[in-house]
């Protein structure tokens, strides 16, 4: 049985930028049985580290920044739906009490950051650092959910669009909620779940109504994002072999 917190499955999705957490959210929104949230945490980063992302004034005045009260008036709020699903991004996992771990239902999203430290750059307008990335704090949030017991499942974003039914499938499963045909396609255009931010980071996203095939990179990798990926990649190898596969 799926893991309850007051009568409802909290699904914690815990991401780094430029995956295909938006599109896993939308997924999850299509679900009858499920309200999805965007980002809850991000104001709250913004205020206490200086990030220097687009819009970053506008996202703060339109949300509460304050991150427990987050916590307490989002994540572990009552609700009238059996499910409700949060996406996250790893690095607001700052200057907060990681209590709450203990009643969600977590789930791990990663990357080749090959593929995601250049459109991390061209997202953000600049030259990104780790904290950016959310690679600095997966395997510590992953140490510390085995810790309370747990056993997150891991997705990978190329593993996810090689086979959305069959890895969706999986982590259904894993989560021990119902699989639902709905999850593979939506509407194109913004969503009522999208954050204030989406104008800066979905563009492309909106175009779409569904998960789209992969197609890996063929542009050279940035020479200046050299040093960066050094520091990212022993983090995404440690992941791999754990994540869920296309084709099971």
């Amino acid at each position: 049985m799926a893991h309850k917190y007051n009568g409802v499955v909290r699904i914690c999705l815990w991401s780094s930028p430029r995956n295909i957490s938006t599109a896993l959210m939308y997924s999850f929104a299509q679900r009858a049985d499920t309200y999805a949230f965007d980002e809850p945490h991000y104001g709250h980063y913004l205020r206490v580290v200086n990030a220097q992302h687009p819009g970053e004034q506008e996202v703060m005045a339109a949300m509460d920044c304050n991150g427990d009260r987050v916590t307490r008036n989002v994540i572990l709020a009552p609700y009238d739906r059996p499910i409700v699903f949060f996406k996250n991004m790893t690095h607001h996992l700052v200057d907060l009490n990681l209590d709450f771990l203990e009643h969600t239902v977590n789930i791990l999203l990663t990357r080749n950051p090959v593929e995601m430290l250049p459109s991390l750059q061209k997202g953000l307008g600049r030259l990104p650092i780790l904290r950016d990335t959310g690679f600095g704090g997966q395997l510590d949030l992953l140490e510390r959910l085995k810790s309370l017991g747990q056993n997150p499942p891991i997705l990978e974003s190329r593993e996810l669009l090689l086979d959305p039914p069959g890895v969706l499938r999986q982590l259904c499963a894993h989560i021990d909620i119902p699989f639902d045909e709905a999850m593979l396609s939506w509407p194109p255009g913004p969503k009522p779940e999208d954050g204030v931010w989406a104008k800066y980071w979905y563009h492309n996203l909106h175009k779409s109504t569904g998960f789209q095939p992969y197609r890996p990179k063929t542009e050279p990798f940035p020479d200046e994002l050299r040093p960066l990926l050094a520091e990212c990649q022993p983090v995404y190898e440690q992941l791999l072999p754990h994540v869920i596969r296309a084709g099971k």
